[in-house]
């Protein structure tokens, strides 16, 4: 199975601290939240992993190299303009020839991937999204299911008392190659702006996973500072520490 790490965004919100490395290398517990999902992906058998770029590329590209060093084959692809979460994901329909699971690389987690696969497999879906409970829906993409957790509505970053439900979008997905083909090449595209409603409105059957585990979006200084606490308390447990793994026994970048 392979995997597509969203890796490209330059992280404003996170400055100073981006001036000088891409978003995903931000560190968490002295090593780049990268480095947490990559173990996490080998942890759960996933070692076929696409990364796409565009902010300070080389800093990834010189810290994790083909991946060999952290058991795990990488391919990178260059984006001389962003183009967005699904727009990443067409530019490398050559490499994602069968179902994979995208993370968004900004987003710190330990959830069961192994699980969520197995959903997804089990209803059929085209896609499922990952979701988690949020106190405050307003800030993120808001996922409203029926019963049987097929997705009946996105709405991103929805304004208060709009929306009812608090379940958001994790940035964990795992999708089938088919619907690449239904986003614009080499144009800029989303997956919960865009393509998510375009399917929806096409039929094309989406499921919502509710997740166990960790969950922290870092896109932001004092969430990146939440994140530290939470390493430092144990109450994040990154894959880095499973024994075995080769990440674990890399080194940091």
């Amino acid at each position: 199975m392979r995997a597509l790490v969203l890796a490209a965004g330059e992280g404003q919100r996170l400055r100073p601290l981006t001036l000088r490395m891409p978003k995903p290398m931000v560190p968490v517990g002295g090593r780049p939240v990268l480095e947490h999902l990559i173990a996490l992906l080998r942890v759960h058998g996933i070692t076929d992993i696409a990364i796409n770029l565009h902010y300070q590329p080389q800093a990834i590209r010189d810290c994790f190299g083909d991946g060999e060093r952290f058991g795990v084959a990488i391919t990178y692809s260059h984006e001389e303009r962003l183009l967005g979460s699904a727009g990443a994901a067409r530019k490398l329909d050559g490499f994602l020839t069968e179902t994979f699971v995208c993370l968004y690389g900004d987003v710190l987690t330990n959830v069961d991937l192994t699980a969520l696969v197995a959903r997804h497999r089990e209803t059929g879906a085209a896609a499922t999204v990952g979701l988690y409970e949020v106190e405050d829906p307003s800030r993120c993409g808001i996922v409203e299911l029926e019963k049987s957790d097929r997705v009946t509505r996105f709405v991103e970053k929805p304004a208060p008392g709009t929306i009812t439900g608090n379940l958001a979008n994790s940035g964990i997905l795992v999708l089938e190659p088919s619907v690449l083909a239904e986003i614009p090449p080499n144009e800029p595209y989303d997956f919960g702006f865009d393509l998510f409603p375009k399917l929806l409105d096409h039929g094309v059957p989406i499921f919502g996973a509710r997740l166990d585990g960790y969950i922290l979006d870092i896109g932001s200084l004092e969430r990146l500072e939440q994140a530290e606490a939470d390493y430092q308390a144990g109450r994040f447990r990154s894959a880095l520490g499973v024994a075995g793994t080769a990440a674990a026994s890399g080194g940091p970048c």
